[in-house]
């Protein structure tokens, strides 16, 4: 057993705490919904980038770099100055989303370089420009940017031009459980000397000043308080945390201030105290002296190394921060360092495939960095946000999230991205689970076993879906995850942790009547869902009234809910081997599964979703006076029925006898309802009988669109909106003249449908291909070898279902792997990505250009971007 596999299973048996200490810390917490005191909403407005360094926060912290314990009482980051910005850098800089041509978006150059599980080791770099950063270039080029335009991104600006930047590279390493080791590498990639400032900053996060007694639990009646000992070390002491000891070499200036507002800038209130959060800009920027405390105290620390790097060379600082002093912090630093490192080297090396290239273990594991690196401390009382701080009450009980005053969240989450998505969003959760339950399974059953608690479930079942709007729905996919990371830890240990799966089961037992209940108004079993997650892929906004008026009838709703049948049914079945009595709510989950078929293809008397002209699923618009309309556009929504299938193994007709005679029962007596859909008498592969919402012939109908490189098929995935649609436009005109229209659009949204921020008209996305390909394998498990289709659509050349998925596979790797040219598609035409690409630097981006597979949207998506490492690692491949 490697050292990193030692330090899990220690930290699982709670006899070490090795995640202490993490990249804990958001990448912007100014601009978000918890630091929203606003009472009109709109949190960009009410704190902007300008206020976050003279602004403390009340809800979490951001840092560049950045490292806190599990609490986020005492946080460690980087701030950095050219000599030539109005201000250190100390966070990353983006353009809120009324201030982005399409939406929010981060405008800074940075990497994931690595990480292990415990964080035991972690690297990043961030790349900083020599001249002055580019802020205005970037605000005012970005507002006379049209949807139709692409973003003007800092490459753009030519500030790296020559190769006039640093690479600031943090590594982290653990010697023990509270003892950190930090190197910091400035690399001048310039061919003249460069000054540059490096201010690494410890600091407590302000839980003083909101009129409750301090720590999460209340409980703490002491302000915490930082101070210089003796020589080259800080002692921080907290009331809960205990004491921490900084070290560091050299002869920096050391600068003392608190981690309070500066109210006399922001706000024109004098200060409570002269020494403010802002004060090391002062200092350092604007030549302030008395900035910062001469009594070197108080809650927030900088040490000032004011270099000079020779082209092409580049510096490096040491620091230690540690539990307990150390008269001798650095004797054995650099070896603990290196040890640490070749760890996370033997760690990675055990777990990949033995066939992996150079290049794709490389990949993997940089993917694999990115989610450990975009765990975040996510602090958010709901209750306490909504009716505001003790003297400082607020009256919005109807606003946003009012229905959520149940929430308390202090936990550890995996964030889609610490930047445009510094908060948890359900969906995009379950998908973080598979590639993390690689890595570190206890994490991975952690995050799902929290959503479901009753801190966040709510109690009426349904699931928060985004800090945006915990009440919107989010795509029913936890189910699936849970089973799929059960199956994961099964496969590799063995044993499956019943526990886990039943408490989880459990909860989703509510989940799943809150659906039925909410999202099938008309009783029908075919479900409305709403907004789904798939932001702009519809004619209007589904989380609101059709502006028809009536209801419109989602394809993809209703496949959701179908697939969370089968994935219950599945977990029951799994359940009934240790408890017999799962088989009868396994029988419920079968009759779901029929109704939701069979309302689903609909009948020659009651309309389904299929389209038997096209051979194609569509939403359907059922109108106020009884009319009814297909909205024929060709998407995800109409591809999702695939997803709805699962496999049952031919042991189940011998370990489950209760639940085979109610399922025969219920095909005998409702024979409609099974029809051809889910035929539980014909067996395929192994015995296998196959739960589907299509049978045969649909199935080949569907695939000839999905396979068809004029329609779904890109050279890196599946679109989001056949390209049909950029010569065909789907159009509809509402009776009050109102055309409404949906396009192909490969790249960026060309609307302002929620804010322009994401695209689902062309573009890939990795969590919807990633279910088509997990179908697709399950679909070739029941129809075995003799089943062939034509791949691509047209080309004469008949492929297993089986290579379908595997086709499906490389093409999305591909755009993380050096074609024949040696570019890599997600880098597009930026020479600077592609340069750093070749040093194996990536990024893995929300979504791809539909043609060319150029990343867009969040540039750090890792969450689902993710699961191309657990593409390229066949071992977990599960049906």
């Amino acid at each position: 057993m490697n050292a990193e596999t030692r330090r899990l299973k220690a930290h699982a048996k709670r006899k070490a705490n090795w995640k202490e200490w993490g990249p804990y810390l958001s990448e912007r917490a100014w601009g978000t919904v918890r630091e929203d005191y606003s009472t009109d909403g709109k949190a960009w407005d009410f704190f902007p980038h300008d206020h976050a360094r003279s602004r403390a926060y009340r809800w979490n912290e951001d840092a560049l770099a950045g490292f806190c314990d599990r609490n986020q009482f005492l946080c460690f980051g980087l701030g950095l100055w050219n000599g030539q910005d109005p201000f250190l850098k100390e966070r990353l800089y983006g353009l809120s989303s009324p201030e982005g041509n399409h939406g929010e978006d981060v405008k800074e150059l940075y990497w994931y370089l690595d990480s292990t599980p415990t964080h035991s080791y972690a690297s990043m770099r961030y790349r900083y420009p020599q001249q002055a950063f580019p802020y205005e270039q970037l605000l005012h080029e970005n507002a006379q940017r049209g949807y139709q335009d692409r973003e003007f991104e800092i490459t753009d600006t030519q500030v790296f031009a020559d190769n006039k930047f640093f690479d600031i590279t943090v590594d982290y390493a653990k010697a023990n459980e509270d003892d950190l080791l930090i190197t910091i590498t400035a690399h001048n990639r310039g061919d003249e000397k460069a000054k540059l400032s490096l201010v690494p900053q410890l600091w407590f996060r302000n839980t003083w000043s909101w009129g409750y007694p301090q720590g999460p639990q209340g409980n703490i009646t002491t302000q915490p308080v930082i101070s210089h000992t003796q020589g080259n070390s800080l002692q921080a002491d907290h009331p809960l945390l205990g004491r921490y000891n900084l070290h560091w070499q050299g002869s920096p200036e050391l600068l003392m201030t608190n981690n309070d507002t500066n109210t006399d800038r922001l706000f024109g209130v004098p200060n409570e105290t002269p020494w403010v959060k802002d004060a090391f800009h002062r200092h350092i920027v604007d030549g302030e002296q008395d900035a910062v405390n001469p009594a070197l105290t108080g809650t927030k620390a900088g040490l000032h190394y004011p270099l000079q790097i020779d082209a092409h060379s580049s510096k490096t600082i040491q620091l230690r921060l540690c539990g307990k002093s150390n008269s001798k912090p650095f004797a054995g630093f650099k070896p603990a360092m290196m040890r640490r490192k070749a760890e996370a080297d033997v760690f990675y090396k055990q777990l990949q495939s033995d066939d992996l290239d150079d290049e794709r273990r490389l990949i993997q594991r940089q993917a694999f960095a990115g989610m450990l690196w975009s765990k975040q401390l996510y602090y958010y009382n709901v209750h306490q946000w909504i009716h505001g701080d003790p003297g400082k009450p607020l009256h919005r009980e109807d606003g946003r999230n009012s229905h959520w005053q149940h929430m308390d969240n202090f936990d550890v989450m995996s964030m889609p991205d610490k930047w445009e998505y510094p908060w948890y969003a359900v969906w995009d959760t379950a998908f973080h689970t598979l590639p993390l339950a690689v890595v570190d399974t206890a994490y991975a059953k952690r995050q799902l076993l929290l959503i479901t608690r009753e801190w966040y479930m709510h109690s009426n079942g349904q699931l928060p879906a985004y800090e945006w709007a915990y009440g919107d729905v989010n795509p029913p996919v936890h189910a699936w995850a849970t089973m799929r990371v059960y199956s994961m830890e099964k496969k590799t240990t063995g044993q499956g942790d019943l526990q886990f799966l039943e408490s989880v089961f459990q909860k989703l037992l509510l989940n799943f009547t809150w659906w039925v209940n909410q999202k099938d108004s008309q009783g029908n079993s075919i479900f409305e869902g709403g907004f789904l997650g798939l932001d702009n892929i519809s004619l209007f906004d589904r989380s609101e009234e059709p502006p028809t008026g009536g209801v419109l009838n989602q394809s993809d709703g209703t496949a959701w809910m179908g697939f969370f049948a089968a994935c219950m049914l599945r977990m029951a079945l799994e359940l009934a081997r240790n408890n017999p009595v799962y088989q009868d709510i396994a029988t419920k989950f079968f009759e779901h599964y029929l109704r939701i078929s069979h309302a689903m293809n609909g009948t020659e008397q009651i309309p389904g979703l299929w389209d038997e002209t096209d051979g194609f699923f569509y939403d359907r618009l059922d109108l106020p006076d009884g009319r009814s309309a297909p909205l024929k556009v060709r998407s995800l929504v109409g591809l999702m029925p695939m997803i709805a299938t699962s496999i049952l193994e031919d042991d189940v007709y011998r370990e489950f006898p209760d639940f085979v005679r109610r399922m025969n029962w219920l095909v005998k007596h409702r024979p409609e309802l099974a029809g051809t859909m889910a035929d539980v008498d014909t067996t395929g592969e192994k015995n296998r009988h196959l739960l589907s919402f299509l049978d045969e012939t649909r199935l080949r109908r569907v695939l000839r669109y999905l396979l068809d490189e004029e329609e779904f098929l890109s050279p890196h995935g599946i679109r989001s909106l056949s390209r049909f649609h950029a010569e065909h436009p789907f159009s509809y005109t509402t009776d009050t003249g109102h055309e409404l229209s949906v396009g192909y659009e490969p790249g960026e949204g060309e609307t302002d449908l929620f804010g322009g921020n994401s695209n689902w008209r062309g573009p890939v996305w990795f969590p919807i291909n990633y279910l088509l390909i997990e179908s697709l394998r399950r679909y070739h498990a029941f129809h075995g070898q003799s089943f062939t289709v034509e791949c691509p659509t047209g080309s004469g050349q008949m492929m297993t279902l089986s290579e379908v998925a595997d086709l499906l596979s490389e093409r999305l790797i591909s755009l993380f792997t050096a074609d024949e040219s040696g570019k890599r598609p997600w880098c597009g035409e930026n020479q600077d990505l592609q340069t750093a690409s070749d040093e194996g630097m990536h990024q893995f981006f929300e979504y791809f250009h539909g043609d060319t597979g150029e990343g867009l949207g969040a540039s750090h998506q890792t969450g689902w971007t993710g699961l191309v490492a657990l593409l390229m690692q066949a071992d977990m491949q599960c049906l």
